[in-house]
């Protein structure tokens, strides 16, 4: 069943019929795969990568990259930092790293005030919080394994002396 999730996380509208060719099985064994995946939370849910340069009435929101260095908690250790830290509107993703930082924060707000006074008020202020490092996302060039923008091969001519 590991090759149904590989399939559509590489194309979420990829049909069940589609897929039951692909691995072999039949299309209501897939649906009922697909079901229990859904169920018990193994798929989360089905996204859309958007490049939002190529969409004219976007209004492109600054996306920032915040590493935090926080002090674990006593028997709980990032956990509860981490929830109180995901728990705000302007947080899109957090995940728990290993090095220098413990938590990458990847935080969206509709213009760069918008997430430094997010920083400034909200995350640095905390009290596990022992430090951020706060990069701003210029250009995305790949996301989610899907290349945004190909480069057009420019043709030279070659030079001969």
């Amino acid at each position: 069943m590991e090759e149904i999730l590989e399939i559509l996380s590489k194309d979420a509208r990829t049909t069940p019929a589609e897929i039951a060719k692909m691995v072999g099985k039949s299309e209501s064994a897939v649906k009922t795969a697909i079901r229990k995946f859904e169920k018990n939370g193994t798929i989360v849910r089905y996204k859309t990568v958007i490049d939002s340069t190529k969409v004219k009435e976007a209004k492109n929101k600054v996306r920032a990259l915040i590493e935090v260095s926080v002090s674990p908690q006593k028997n709980v250790g990032f956990d509860n930092v981490a929830e109180r830290i995901y728990s705000f509107p302007e947080v899109t993703s957090c995940y728990l790293l290993s090095g220098a930082y413990d938590l990458l924060v990847i935080v969206e707000g509709e213009d760069l005030q918008t997430v430094s006074n997010f920083v400034a008020a909200k995350l640095s202020s905390m009290e596990a919080v022992r430090s951020t490092t706060t990069h701003f996302l210029l250009k995305k060039y790949k996301e989610d394994g899907y290349i945004l923008e190909k480069k057009s091969k420019v043709k030279r001519l070659n030079i001969s002396y």
